[in-house]
């Protein structure tokens, strides 16, 4: 079973809601990693996306820069940097200056999506003919140039090499598991999105995990979406921008996060609500207590050693309320 010694994360799109520009959510998700980090949050995880208009953390590394400089203890990284997107060697550096920045504060997540649509990744100069491919061997590259120098090494990471950050592989299928294991690295899951694969994906890794320099034992985030506030149905009325969030995803309609709506009903069809409600089958709504009630049985049924939320809150107070009713309700306050 598990403990409220669980350590409990966050992950964060800085979504730029609607009547919002992208310098306030900004501001919104500074204010959010300072409010988690005060609640006992242990770390706050950035996802780099592009193109979308309700995300304003394209620029990953940057923010989190700015963000480190804003708070003091909570843990920084990136949930994820989408490697495929960039130079190794880039991302070790960038990565390496935040640790020299702020050490043993920053993690480095990595996926293998881009993140976006494919004219985007034409954009950003990405070969679309790898189809993320060559990720295990980009892994490769990126923890050499964190591991110490080696001798005759023309190419160093500066700063970088021998910082060695600590990383991380997202997965949303099996495949990211499966390298995750093989690698020796910890696994972060993305049941927020993608909870039909979960149970697999965390079998996959934990029955074929190899130990590490970096790891010694198989190590689980598993991460969901969630809501509190002060009544069940208060909470519910907020998760509607959730909903609408995951209904416009499906319809391929891109649009600024969502003000809540009393009546869903108004706006999908009966098939989209199933499709929807089914893929947000892990999402915890609810008072806090209520919230903690659904995020415990969700660790104790896959095993999970850390829980990470997401929240889909159009209002910012009520996203950095949220997060505090979760966090006093699942440390016992």
């Amino acid at each position: 079973m598990a403990r409220h010694e669980t350590p409990l994360s966050l992950l964060d799109l800085a979504p730029i809601g609607e009547g919002f520009v992208a310098g306030e959510a900004l501001e919104n998700s500074t204010r959010l990693a300072q409010a988690a980090e005060k609640a006992g949050f242990k770390r706050y995880w950035l996802a780099e996306h592009h193109n979308l208009i309700d995300i304003a953390s394209a620029a990953t590394s940057v923010v989190l820069s700015h963000i480190g400089a804003k708070t003091s203890t909570i843990r920084l990284g990136s949930g994820g940097i989408m490697l495929p997107n960039h130079a190794p060697l880039m991302v070790a550096e960038q990565f390496g200056t935040l640790e020299s920045f702020y050490p043993g504060r920053i993690d480095l997540g990595l996926g293998r999506a881009p993140g976006t649509d494919m004219a985007t990744v034409k954009a950003l100069r990405r070969d679309v003919r790898s189809n993320g491919m060559d990720f295990p061997e980009m892994v490769e590259e990126l923890r050499g140039y964190l591991a110490p120098t080696q001798r005759g090494q023309r190419i160093q990471a500066i700063p970088g090499a021998g910082l060695k950050v600590p990383l991380w592989l997202l997965g949303s299928s099996t495949y990211s598991a499966q390298l995750a294991a093989v690698q020796g690295l910890p696994l972060a899951f993305a049941s927020h999105f993608a909870p039909d694969a979960m149970q697999a994906a965390i079998d996959t890794y934990r029955s074929h995990f190899q130990p590490s320099d970096q790891l010694e034992a198989p190590y689980v985030i598993v991460c969901v979406n969630a809501v509190a506030a002060e009544t069940q149905r208060e909470a519910e009325y907020l998760a509607t921008t959730e909903l609408q969030k995951f209904m416009n995803l499906g319809r391929g309609v891109d649009k600024l996060l969502p003000k809540p709506v009393e009546d869903m009903s108004q706006l999908w069809h009966r098939i989209e609500e199933r499709q929807v409600r089914h893929q947000l089958r892990e999402s915890a709504w609810g008072t806090g207590e209520q919230v903690r009630t659904k995020l415990l049985d969700l660790a104790e049924r896959t095993g999970a050693d850390e829980v990470m939320i997401n929240s889909w809150i159009h209002d910012p107070e009520a996203r950095i309320d949220s997060h505090e009713r979760i966090a006093n309700a699942w440390f016992q306050r």
